[in-house]
């Protein structure tokens, strides 16, 4: 039976039945992955002709037009088949760990965003803008974003306290500083992609500026020079936070552009007035040749993959992850 793989044109002879990840490997054929368990959706590929066998998965599959995706871990070979890996020159390779943490500081960003910075017994390597699930206790579990560059000692996330919610409210209320928690990661494949050399859009909405920070903090750090910019789209004023952060990159490298949108209320006149993505709309005619990194609330994440797409992004260069609301 033959895999054959794009755009490589590779072919690869395997057992009917055959793990597609493990063939992959097995071939040296460059593909992300990480948990290998049908979780992080990092092994994420296209199948364009043929059939493969894929078993339920947890993760959703975070690209714009997930119809044809398959996760590689969780798929098996049944017919000879033609599939597409994504990006075969950005591939990362994390494998998921469950690591011990200390709680260091628990912060107040704003009334209702709490910034968590951890002590790590271990290192967690990670690309700048994945994910990684936090526990804090039995029952007590929730996916969140790392808001720091790769390769520091610590580890920082920002958390948005949900009403009558069992986890931010025991973050709120009775976690303290010295507790232990329980890290599992990373995850997600909306990440930095290191090798492109054109402009970035980064939005964020909300508690979405979190792996959307840990992006531009990377891309500035390791000396990416192209344009870079930011929307950051919030409800009202109030909801503005880190701001000290993005002003102090933005002195620091001319090539990052900050624009701060308030949906409603009175604000700053600094600040923009109306919806982030009417924002990017009106700077911006063609965004081709972009890469967009898009995190936030699902409505908002889906109305600005349209309009990248819309104003010339490539679908397959469009990185979004979306944060649903849990009642956790």
């Amino acid at each position: 039976m033959e895999i054959v793989v794009q755009p490589l044109g590779r072919t690869l002879n395997v057992e009917a039945g055959s793990n597609v990840l493990a063939a992959l490997r097995e071939h040296q054929i460059p593909i992300s992955y990480s948990c290998t368990a049908g979780r992080c959706g990092t092994c994420r590929c296209k199948v364009l002709k043929g059939e493969v066998l894929e078993a339920g998965r947890e993760a959703k599959i975070t690209h714009p037009d997930d119809e044809g995706y398959v996760l590689a871990c969780m798929s098996t070979v049944s017919t000879n088949c033609v599939i597409e890996v994504p990006e075969p020159d950005e591939v990362v390779i994390h494998p998921a760990r469950i690591i011990k943490a200390t709680v260091l500081a628990i912060e107040a960003m704003t009334h209702d965003i709490r910034r968590l910075r951890l002590k790590p017994a271990k290192q967690l390597e990670f690309s700048p803008g994945q994910y990684a699930t936090l526990q804090f206790g039995p029952g007590l579990a929730r996916p969140y974003s790392m808001a720091n560059a790769p390769g520091g000692d610590e580890l920082e996330f920002h958390l948005r306290l949900v009403p009558d919610g069992r986890v931010t409210g025991h973050v709120e209320t009775a976690l303290a500083v010295g507790d232990a928690v329980r890290v599992s990661g990373p995850l997600g494949t909306a990440y930095l992609r290191r090798k492109h050399q054109g402009p970035m859009l980064c939005v964020a909405g909300g508690t979405g500026l979190a792996p959307v920070l840990s992006i531009v903090r990377a891309a500035l750090g390791e000396g990416m020079r192209q344009p870079i910019h930011l929307y950051f789209g919030v409800r009202t004023e109030r909801d503005i936070y880190g701001l000290p952060w993005l002003e102090q990159l933005c002195e620091r490298h001319p090539n990052l552009h900050l624009h701060v949108v308030v949906s409603t209320g009175p604000h700053d006149p600094r600040w923009r007035a109306g919806l982030v993505t009417d924002a990017v709309s009106q700077d911006w005619d063609s965004l081709a040749g972009w890469r967009a990194y898009l995190c936030g609330a699902p409505p908002m994440v889906e109305a600005a993959a349209m309009l990248a797409r819309r104003k010339g992004v490539l679908p397959a260069h469009v990185y979004a992850d979306a944060f649903y609301a849990s009642g956790i």
